[in-house]
This record gives C-alpha cells, sequence and structure tokens, in this order.
C-alpha cells in the first residue's frame, strides 16, 4: 500500500486524509506492477542477447 508512497508517485498524507482511494492506489500499484515487469523483461532480454 505504501509503494507509490515510497516511489514518489504520491504524498502519504494523500492515502491518510482520503484525497486518494482504494481505486487510486490499485491503479498505482497496477503500474508499479507493470514497470517492474517490463524492466525485468527488459534485462532478460538483454542478458539474452549477451549470452547468445
Amino acid at each position: 500500500m505504501l509503494a507509490p508512497v515510497l516511489e514518489g508517485l504520491c504524498q502519504y498524507e494523500s492515502l491518510k486524509d482520503g484525497t486518494l482511494d482504494l481505486a487510486d492506489i490499485a491503479l498505482l500499484n497496477d503500474a508499479l506492477s507493470v514497470r517492474a515487469d517490463n524492466k525485468a523483461e527488459a534485462y532478460r532480454r538483454h542478458m539474452a542477447e549477451k549470452n547468445g
């Protein structure tokens, strides 16, 4: 739940004061997950190309 805060996508206060709801947090978490998946896939492809 704090991943978006730790990544600088939102302020902790926005979670506390209700500015962001659970749908917003879910969307941010999904975006972070997709970014991590894309980064991991790019690394795997890079290593596969590097190692033949």
